[in-house]
């Protein structure tokens, strides 16, 4: 927690050096007026030309969904805990709905364990979070307010994951279940959080989708969280995260009428 005893004023920054003609842009390039979605050969130079992120096996960010009210056990919340300490042991970002419950006190134990805590508000503003969400602030290094309401929320948390975490859970962490199902997201279960966790090895297989989705159930956290690291490293990276149905020829859905060539 910040401490404003420990604070110390930053001194005066340096001057930036002058920028040199070769980084001035005299107008936009010409060759984007016939590609706009391109930035073209004046792109800025500190571009690694050489990434590739369908070739990235690197996992930064870990996202933690749970339940945020309700009665919550002692011992999943200490797990919980035990949880987001994995995450920050393992180099990964932590990134929840800045909320309370099970995902707030997955924020405190990857604070605990020195790692980056970021919370994604429905709010507008620092004060809606606290004041109409009645959410907490002091457990999360960066707060993003998106403004996007309870469920709008909710897409911003699984798309900024690699990898989904799923711990007890509602209404609320079901959507966000969907959501990181149906884009082929990578997710792990807490085994034995409760709630929605535990409902999800009887829901999956009534969704009838193939969506390239892995996931993994363990009651360990630290086991959890490395199996899932593992297995994004070995493979899953490779999948793009986003929805597609892979129905193959005979599952293939049947053409509506309106779809069908005119008859010459």
């Amino acid at each position: 927690m910040f401490d404003s005893a420990q604070a110390r004023v930053n001194p005066s920054p340096k001057a930036a050096p002058a920028m040199t003609k070769s980084h001035l842009s005299d107008g936009d390039n010409p060759s984007r007026e016939k590609d706009p979605s391109s930035y073209g050969d004046d792109i800025a130079p500190d571009l690694d030309q050489n990434y590739n992120p369908d070739n990235d096996p690197t996992v930064r960010a870990i996202g933690v969904m749970g339940s945020s009210g309700g009665p919550m056990d002692s011992e999943v919340r200490r797990r919980s805990f035990e949880l987001g300490e994995a995450i920050a042991h393992a180099g990964c970002t932590l990134v929840t709905g800045a909320s309370p419950g099970l995902p707030y006190d997955a924020a405190r134990g990857a604070q605990a364990a020195g790692g980056l805590s970021v919370g994604i508000s429905p709010a507008l503003s620092r004060n809606e979070h606290v004041m109409r969400y009645r959410s907490p602030v002091d457990a999360f290094d960066v707060i993003i307010y998106t403004g996007s309401g309870l469920m709008g929320r909710e897409v911003h948390n699984i798309h900024s994951s690699d990898i989904v975490i799923i711990v007890g859970g509602r209404s609320g962490t079901l959507g966000e279940f969907c959501v990181a199902f149906d884009e082929g997201k990578l997710i792990g279960v807490l085994e034995d959080s409760g709630g929605i966790a535990e409902a999800l090895p009887e829901i999956v297989p009534q969704l009838g989708k193939r969506t390239g989705a892995v996931i993994i159930y363990d009651s360990d956290p630290e086991k959890l969280v490395r199996r899932c690291i593992e297995r994004y490293r070995s493979s899953h990276y490779r999948r793009p995260s986003t929805f597609v149905e892979d129905l193959g020829e005979e599952h293939a859905w049947p053409a509506s009428r309106s779809s069908a060539p005119r008859a010459s």
